[in-house]
């Protein structure tokens, strides 16, 4: 049976950053508003790169840090929910950019749990023996989908790309995974409803911006991350102690807080850069991921055991175990 290891990480985000100081020019809010009830103190914010340009940059990275030409790669699956269009697909726009001619690619949309939905998949792909390599990407430009009058949505979020080369391996590397979905509670977190528009339909309107219930996804991301991942690692025969490190989506400081405690595991486990990302949806996981090979903090030699737990829009959430 063949097996799946990731091998290479890499990210990118745009260049323009845009601090708190910079939103209070122009929306009633300060600096310590915004970081003292989310961590969060700067953001990238595309000018001209679309979801595409940014996750071209993480497939290049990936390509040129393994020596793969771009013709070794058999799939590229991205995560996000803003895209460049519905069709081609982003996954489609990057296989052109690289000139990947041998891979087939989809996006996925699981919003904030997105990459480690499409890794988990990524997964399953290579352990069928079908196919060698893949790129997993997650790539998000929000900042297109905000309201930037409204300060209770727009100062969270940020743009950015980050992804993993997956391939084949003889050992097991995906110990343990969990994914979930309560589409009941789905209009806590909405964004990009389109309406009806035919000759044969009644018109209904659009509703493009990003709205959030700030109190029921903070509610549902401490009380239900939390305890699918107690079971997910009881379930592996493992024990929270057993984690190296634990890569949760960044959404906000004060939730890592919280489910740190419920978990009784130090914060010192469990790697943070929100603060100067804000929340990248699909991408803060890996963006996070890579930026922890760059410190030293993960040897990708397979030597350590990760958690990684994503949560969000759908509303899904999900969990990986990975020897990475």
């Amino acid at each position: 049976m063949a097996f799946s290891k990731i091998t290479q990480v890499a990210a990118y985000a745009p260049e323009q950053i845009i601090s708190n100081d910079d939103l209070s020019q122009i929306m009633d809010t300060s600096d310590e508003w915004i970081s003292s009830r989310t961590g969060i103190r700067e953001r990238h914010i595309t000018r001209e790169e679309t979801t595409s340009d940014l996750g071209t940059q993480v497939a290049q990275q990936l390509l040129k840090q393994s020596g793969l030409s771009a013709q070794a790669i058999d799939f590229i699956i991205v995560a996000t929910i803003t895209p460049d269009s519905l069709m081609p697909s982003t996954a489609a726009r990057i296989q052109a950019n690289i000139g990947a001619s041998n891979a087939f690619g989809m996006d996925m949309t699981a919003a904030c749990s997105g990459f480690v939905f499409a890794l988990a998949t990524a997964d399953k792909f290579i352990q069928s023996g079908l196919y060698q390599r893949g790129l997993v990407i997650g790539a998000e430009t929000l900042s297109k989908t905000l309201d930037w009058s409204d300060r209770s949505s727009s100062v969270l979020f940020g743009d950015g790309a980050g992804g993993v080369l997956l391939e084949a391996s003889d050992t097991k590397h995906f110990l343990a995974e969990s994914l979930h979905t309560d589409g009941s509670r789905g209009g806590s977190l909405t964004s990009g409803l389109v309406g009806l528009s035919s000759p044969f339909s009644d018109t209904t309107s659009d509703e493009k911006y990003l709205q959030m219930d700030g109190r029921a996804i903070f509610d549902f991301a401490i009380r239900d991350v939390p305890k699918s991942i107690k079971q997910l690692v009881a379930d592996a025969g493992l024990s929270i102690e057993d984690l190296d490190y634990l890569f949760l989506h960044q959404a906000n400081i004060r939730i890592l807080n919280k489910m740190a405690k419920k978990l009784g595991v130090s914060m010192e486990k469990l790697p943070a850069n929100m603060m100067a990302y804000g929340n990248t949806s699909a991408a803060s996981i890996p963006i996070l991921l890579s930026e922890s090979v760059d410190k030293g903090i993960i040897a990708l030699d397979g030597s350590q055991t990760v958690l990684f737990s994503a949560f969000g829009g759908g509303l899904t959430w999900g969990n990986l175990i990975v020897k990475i």
